[in-house]
């Protein structure tokens, strides 16, 4: 197989499972957040000041279209995500999305949802967000929720930033090793990313769950760099089968 028909392969299941327009649960106000040189789009149910809080970090999200092509606009089309997040039932919770999805800038350029995905300026930015959050709430501790490249950020976040308190970093089809990724599926190199695997001593001491879809042909289990200690979805895909999945109990 070429390098571009596994690119194209990979697309095409990333573009899968859902439409853009999407509506949010009642009790989610959408706010943006200023973190130059990007405005974050999130949508926040946040109403018990002074505890923890659940912040959901989205995906890469509508990155490549079918001809394996980088995108002028990456908001996802998937929901997978936004619906695991509006199902939890604690009282703060918090969507945040990725630079340029919902909210394109000025400063939004392909390389943020290409092989910049993970640049410094990506993850500080996220990670200001998220102590922009937990100020607002005085909430003294956060539960990162990171799905597929999501789970690079929020990991990132977490080794990272010694002043964000991480109660538990909790990853769902989390691609957190990209070198081993993008070779596996014969991909070009995120050469202007970080990779986690850059700090697996900080990272080993983070109270930590994974969960792996037993058919991602994205992320696939056996090339996660977790997969001894995650817990594996059966049937599950990349973006799909994931309805089940109830995070309260792992908190």
């Amino acid at each position: 197989m070429t390098l571009w028909q596994n690119f194209k392969k990979i697309a095409i299941v990333l573009l899968t499972g859902g439409c853009v327009s999407y509506t949010p649960p009642s009790d989610y106000i959408y706010k943006e957040i200023s973190v130059p040189p990007f405005v974050l789009a999130s949508w926040q149910k946040v109403s018990r000041s002074g505890e923890p809080l659940t912040v959901y970090l989205e995906g890469d999200g509508h990155s490549f279209d079918s001809r394996g092509q980088a995108t002028k606009d990456p908001t996802p089309r998937y929901t997978t995500l936004r619906d695991i997040a509006f199902r939890d039932s604690d009282a703060n919770v918090v969507y945040l999305a990725r630079p340029c999805q919902f909210v394109m800038t000025k400063n939004c350029n392909r390389k943020y949802w290409t092989d910049a995905r993970f640049a410094p300026e990506v993850v500080e930015a996220e990670a200001e967000a998220v102590r922009i959050l937990m100020k607002q709430n005085n909430s003294p501790e956060t539960i990162l929720v990171g799905y597929s490249g999501g789970a690079m950020i929020a990991a990132l976040i977490a080794v990272q930033n010694p002043d964000i308190k991480v109660k538990k970093l909790i990853t769902i089809a989390g691609l957190l090793d990209h070198e081993t990724w993008t070779s596996y599926h014969q991909v070009p190199p995120l050469a202007k990313s970080l990779n986690l695997k850059d700090y697996q001593r900080e990272f080993s001491k983070i109270p930590q769950i994974h969960f792996l879809a037993e058919k991602d042909t994205v992320v696939l289990p056996q090339i996660s760099p977790v997969k001894k200690q995650a817990v594996i979805i059966g049937g599950a895909t990349h973006s799909s089968g994931w309805e089940k999945l109830n995070l309260k109990n792992y908190k």
